[in-house]
């Protein structure tokens, strides 16, 4: 498995409690499949985490970088895995690692992506990859935050969906002002009920808590989207 010692290029919050982290690839490949992850630690440091790509393998070639969505700490640092975290920072980079991927051929008429916080990182390389690819698929994007100012990469998804090339639901879990008019409450049947269309066409990938894997994997068996054709990658909080 490939190991490189990269430096941190930029960190800039994608969120109040997220970091969007690119790492300068200095001209080295990184072959990776979109929604893989690679492990991360200071350099040096023996312990090393997973974290998922947030960028496409496309978009990684074209930029020379690696894009890394973090969950900052209360106190808002990165952790002991990126040092001191600031542009020139070097950090040890394995991978990829993961097999929550597309397939190599997608034949589903929709693909429905389900994200809850930071999962939205592995649904974005993925979502970029099948949009380089022309009109093909239907893709549609069911997306929880706590609150309107949570959703990372919503400007650029709200792009794509004002272009027809997305179908976007953002919902709040947390939010109580009156500025956020968009759709509140956890992911339930309600929500997936305006998104699924064709079940037996959709193919599903969600990403998030424990709690809201579950409980959409559920719902999607419910309505009829075969088990199959749901692809799931979750954490315990």
């Amino acid at each position: 498995m490939l190991v490189l010692t990269i430096p941190i290029l930029t960190t800039h919050a994608a969120t109040p409690r997220s970091r969007l982290v690119t790492l300068d690839l200095q001209g080295y490949r990184l072959d990776f499949q979109p929604g893989q992850a690679v492990l991360v630690g200071a350099h040096g440091q023996l312990e090393r985490r997973p974290y998922s790509i947030a960028c496409s393998p496309q978009r990684a070639a074209e930029s020379d970088t690696l894009e890394l969505l973090i969950a900052t700490d209360p106190d808002g640092a990165l952790g002991a895995n990126f040092g001191a975290a600031s542009e020139g920072t070097l950090v040890d980079v394995e991978g990829p690692v993961g097999t929550f991927t597309l397939p190599p051929m997608v034949h589903a008429r929709w693909v429905l992506f389900v994200a809850g916080g930071t999962g939205i990182a592995p649904l974005r390389s993925m979502l970029d990859h099948l949009l380089r690819q022309g009109p093909a698929h239907r893709l549609s994007l069911l997306y929880s935050a706590r609150r309107a100012d949570e959703f990372a990469f919503i400007d650029e998804f709200k792009v794509h969906a004002e272009a027809g090339r997305l179908e976007l639901h953002p919902t709040v879990t947390r939010d109580q002002s009156l500025s956020w008019t968009g759709r509140r409450g956890r992911i339930g049947r309600d929500h997936f009920e305006a998104v699924i269309h064709e079940p037996d066409a959709t193919l599903c990938f969600v990403c998030g808590p424990d709690s809201l894997v579950g409980e959409s994997v559920a719902t999607l068996r419910a309505l009829g989207v075969p088990e199959a054709q749901i692809r799931t990658e979750s954490w315990g909080r």
